[in-house]
């Protein structure tokens, strides 16, 4: 069996050491296994990473209600949450076809922020929105006109902020809408800026509703999946 030169000629270049019968085959081993092993361990990692992936995005759905089409996805919970609510808007709308979309319930103190914004991103995604801002005339009577547009909307949504907790305590026109939204049984509470719990201790029978979070995602997806949800 031959042995190392390097007692003899040296390694003193690349050349020399390839040229040896021992170090030249033990480097070329290494350089042929370094490779597989590097490529093998990236591609396990991107393999891993892509399952972690992968897995999330099979949590999430697409309801029976929206279209092939469709980017949006919700959570099973969301699923569960928003079927009665879709059934109900189906109904509905077979009996009435001039009803509006959605009725917008909020406190007056967000009517130029948080309500305003939601009003603008449904009625983008083609939402027609009883919003007291714009369909309450001057000199008229407010209660009636809520009245009026709980009537002639297809669903509710709630907005919930601080303020609109803070109205509720105060039972003022926040409460009427409330009401009258948990009566129907066609509501949706979108939190914002607060919390379930908080929520609870001000209204249990609102907050024993689940709904949707801007917490969990943004204002702008939540108004997506309102828009598949009244869509008819």
């Amino acid at each position: 069996m031959s042995g190392c030169t390097a007692p003899i000629r040296g390694h003193r270049t690349a050349s020399a050491e390839a040229e040896c019968p021992v170090c030249g085959k033990r480097n070329s081993y290494y350089s042929s296994y370094s490779p597989n092993y590097n490529s093998s361990s990236s591609s396990h990692l991107s393999v891993s990473s892509g399952s972690s992936n992968g897995t999330s995005s099979k949590d999430r759905k697409k309801p029976s209600w929206s279209k092939s089409t469709s980017l949006v996805s919700y959570t099973p919970a969301q699923i569960k949450i928003l079927t009665p609510v879709r059934e109900n808007v189906e109904q509905r709308a077979s009996t009435n076809s001039n009803l509006r979309d959605i009725f917008l319930c909020h406190a007056w103190d967000d009517r130029n922020g948080a309500a305003k914004e939601l009003n603008n991103l449904l009625e983008t995604n083609g939402v027609s929105v009883w919003f007291s801002e714009k369909d309450v005339p001057l000199g008229s009577n407010l209660l009636r006109e809520i009245d009026k547009g709980l009537v002639k909307s297809k669903i509710g949504i709630v907005l919930v902020t601080p303020k609109f907790l803070e109205r509720v305590k105060a039972e003022g026109i926040a409460d009427k809408e409330l009401s009258a939204l948990l009566f129907r049984d066609l509501l949706v509470p979108i939190v914002h800026n607060t919390t379930y719990e908080e929520l609870r201790d001000v209204s249990p029978l609102l907050g024993s509703r689940s709904g949707l979070n801007t917490k969990e995602e943004t204002m702008e997806e939540i108004a997506k999946k309102l828009a598949e949800l009244v869509s008819t």
